[in-house]
């Protein structure tokens, strides 16, 4: 199944062989605790680009220590630590169910965390914040600035229907950037906007999920 392995390649060409053999290992766990577990609905024919090669397409952003919001089974935190040894990065989830799974591939630079991220205490801590799939984009924004150093970035994955520059990003201390939109060879277009951080929230933010739920 080599042939599977080139778009992560194409997405980060710095993987090397020993790196391609442990995301076989994962993908290969990932599919056989899914039969009891129920991890994923992703298929494993997809698995590699869907999940592997679009992990990947943060990894251009990721600065010193990544924090991914809502990791589920270890995307996209997983696929940066292996392709990106340099950096720590730190998997957030409240599914213990999809933890346990996460904590039975052990990276040296991932940290894996149970908890829900609006009672965590990180401020200015990651360079780069991200999360697929975690929230509407408000709730995500809101619960990803706090830990996200000044200057450092939130990039989460996003898709056509959200308004990516709304009117509350200049009271959460956010700035949209840019804007990547990569096709991967599945024809499916990904959207990430890239928000820098410029200055400190307010001191109630991020507020609870109750709450950010009514606002939007």
């Amino acid at each position: 199944m080599a042939h599977e392995f080139s778009e992560s390649l194409r997405v980060c060409p710095s993987l090397d062989g020993h790196q391609l053999e442990l995301y076989k290992t994962f993908r290969d766990a990932l599919y056989s605790w899914n039969q009891r577990k129920n991890l994923t609905r992703v298929p494993i024919e997809q698995c590699d680009i869907r999940h592997f090669a679009e992990s990947l397409l943060v990894a251009e952003f990721a600065s010193g220590s990544v924090l991914d919001l809502g990791t589920g089974p270890g995307f996209p935190a997983w696929p940066l630590a292996c392709a990106l040894p340099k950096v720590e990065v730190v998997a957030i989830d409240s599914n213990g169910k999809m933890l346990d799974f996460l904590r039975s591939m052990p990276l040296p630079n991932l940290q894996v965390v149970q908890g829900r991220i609006e009672e965590q205490k990180w401020e200015e801590k990651f360079g780069l914040v991200t999360g697929r799939a975690f929230a509407p984009l408000l709730i995500q924004l809101e619960c990803s600035v706090r830990p996200c150093r000044t200057g450092g970035l939130i990039v989460p994955f996003r898709s056509a229907k959200d308004d990516l520059d709304p009117k509350e990003l200049e009271s959460l201390g956010l700035e949209l950037t840019t804007v990547k939109r990569s096709h991967l060879s599945d024809g499916v277009e990904r959207i990430l906007p890239v928000y820098k951080k410029v200055t400190a929230p307010p001191p109630d933010v991020p507020r609870p999920w109750a709450v950010m739920k009514r606002a939007i």
